[in-house]
């Protein structure tokens, strides 16, 4: 019975394995969605047709960004056909950008941007960011650089053992007109492993931030939301500054006393307060050793030492022979002069000091006042930002290899979704209840071979471990092993048995019968007086 339960759950693996192994053998291309304002998947274009390289220099004009750019398949391909960019110089800086299809604008619409990175050989420090350059008249792609302004960035970021998921966006001051760097908390879980893990199958790290009108926002890790917050609430520094500031140019009153403990000043120093003790004596209870040779000096000079042939006193001075352990302390306790151990001098009180007491006159820790703060501005809506118009990777990084792969930025959620289905979602392996459901479309006689292997087993299972009476609640009538602790008897058990009197069948006894009996008695007695009778002799 067993080795054809197991034939039959290897055929069915075969018939799970075969289709579905040809149906992942090809990459399909996936379409430009319409209402993406920008979509890539490295697939069909050549590089250079929608990205450019940056070609900004340094102060001798030397290319700030030399690292080199290439589209290629994965090292560990799972589909054939499936190319991203990858950032090939370890150790240099690399910049590329493209241009949107149409300018993203913030208004009543949610932004959707999303992307694929896999650290094929793992990461030791550099980041895998994108971000998403503000729309302006002096925007060249050719000078992209780290000064170039931008609206978001947003991706992973590792050095050391920081691992982080920067979301970062440029806020524009209505009162002075200057854009600051507004940061998202950083999430609670753990991201190492996102960055650890070289397994092209399990770790291809797709991130995608979801921005909506109502100033919040969502962080995704492979469809796991790892952070979300508010715009208004969650960033560092905040949007909005505070109402009232602590004025700069006040200062604490000269008679302002902040000390919460003073000497007491009715104290004074006990006339038998040492201050001179030393705080460690030569302890009094050791003694010299016995045969310590004190008038021998540990070290001597070398008699057999001479000067140098070239030595000359007049310009090297006096020659001095090295110092040589003494040969007459080589037996000896010790030589030189012997001095005692130190100990802690019980006399030793220090320099005296009057106690602390608290401060009669103390006014507590000096705050400056407040005031309203003349750069105060309230902005209800940071979601409306700066216009974005193009996006860039402006990277440096210790470990190449890096490659991305599908980026999307769009204001429909489910173009998102889609896109996220058709890209990402066809490099997944579905799992084995997945695989079994499918693979009975095409074989519906499966459903068969499920109901057989699984359905036996439980019939099975429930027939030999079926609950026996001998086993149960104390409180019921069950049937109990020798091998049991004694059961007390139930009310049943006192009960007598049914005679023939409770039938109404009484004990007749005939003369036959009492005869009998009469003829017993008789015996009895007989054996009685032969007995007592050989006992007496």
């Amino acid at each position: 019975m067993a080795s054809s339960l197991h034939l039959i759950l290897a055929c069915t693996c075969v018939c799970l394995t075969s289709p579905m192994s040809e149906g992942q053998k090809v990459y399909r291309n996936v379409p430009i969605p319409e209402k993406a304002h920008f979509a890539e998947t490295f697939d069909s274009a050549p590089l250079d047709r929608n990205w450019v390289l940056s070609k900004a220099g340094k102060v001798n004009m030397e290319l700030k960004y030399d690292g080199n750019w290439a589209l290629e398949e994965p090292d560990h391909q799972v589909l054939p056909g499936n190319r991203g960019l990858v950032l090939k110089s370890p150790g240099r800086h690399h910049a590329i950008a493209a241009y949107l299809r149409s300018v993203y604008q913030f208004r009543d619409k949610p932004l959707c941007l999303q992307y694929e990175v896999h650290f094929q050989k793992g990461i030791d420090c550099g980041g895998a960011y994108i971000k998403l350059l503000s729309d302006y008249d002096g925007l060249r792609l050719t000078q992209f650089n780290d000064a170039t302004p931008y609206t978001i960035m947003f991706g992973p970021d590792k050095c050391g053992k920081s691992h982080k998921v920067h979301f970062i966006f440029r806020h524009r001051n209505p009162v002075t007109g200057e854009y600051e760097e507004k940061h998202a908390r950083q999430p609670d879980v753990d991201l190492s492993d996102y960055f650890n893990d070289r397994n092209p199958h399990l770790y291809t790290e797709r991130e995608r931030v979801s921005l909506y009108p109502d100033n919040t926002y969502e962080i995704l890790i492979d469809l796991t939301v790892i952070s979300k917050g508010s715009l208004l609430e969650d960033m560092d520094p905040p949007v909005n500054p505070p109402k009232e500031v602590l004025d700069p140019e006040d200062t604490a009153p000269e008679s302002w006393d902040d000390r919460p403990y003073i000497p007491d000043p009715t104290a004074i120093k006990p006339q038998d307060w040492d201050e001179e003790a030393p705080e460690f004596i030569p302890d009094p209870a050791v003694q010299r050793p016995d045969g310590w040779l004190e008038g021998e000096p540990p070290f001597v000079p070398d008699p057999e030492a001479q000067p140098p042939d070239d030595w000359a006193e007049e310009m090297d001075g006096q020659w001095e022979a090295p110092l040589v352990p003494n040969p007459s302390c080589a037996h000896a306790v010790g030589c030189g002069p012997w001095t005692p151990p130190r100990v802690h001098n019980p006399a030793y009180r220090g320099k005296w000091k009057p106690p602390k007491i608290d401060n009669p006159n103390y006014q507590g820790a000096w705050q400056p006042r407040s005031i309203p703060n003349p750069g105060y501005f309230e902005d209800q809506h940071p979601f409306r930002m700066s216009p974005v118009a193009a996006v860039g990777l402006e990277l440096w990084s210790l470990t190449a290899g890096i490659l991305f792969d599908n980026f999307l930025l769009c204001s429909d959620l489910n173009t998102a979704n889609r896109w996220t289905q058709d890209t990402w979602g066809q490099r997944q392996t579905p799992g084995l209840l997945e695989q079994l459901i499918v693979a009975t479309v095409k074989r519906p006689w499966l459903w068969g071979v499920y109901v057989f292997t699984v359905g036996l087993p439980i019939i099975l299972f429930i027939s030999f471990m079926w609950p026996d009476k001998r086993f149960g609640p104390p409180n019921q009538d069950y049937y109990y092993k020798k091998s049991d602790e004694p059961q007390s008897d139930s009310p049943q058990d006192h009960e007598v048995p049914p005679t023939l009197k409770d039938y109404g069948v009484t004990n007749r006894v005939g003369p036959r019968k009492r005869e009998t009996r009469r003829g017993q008695r008789k015996s009895d007695l007989e054996l009685k007086s032969l007995i007592y009778f050989q006992v007496t002799e």
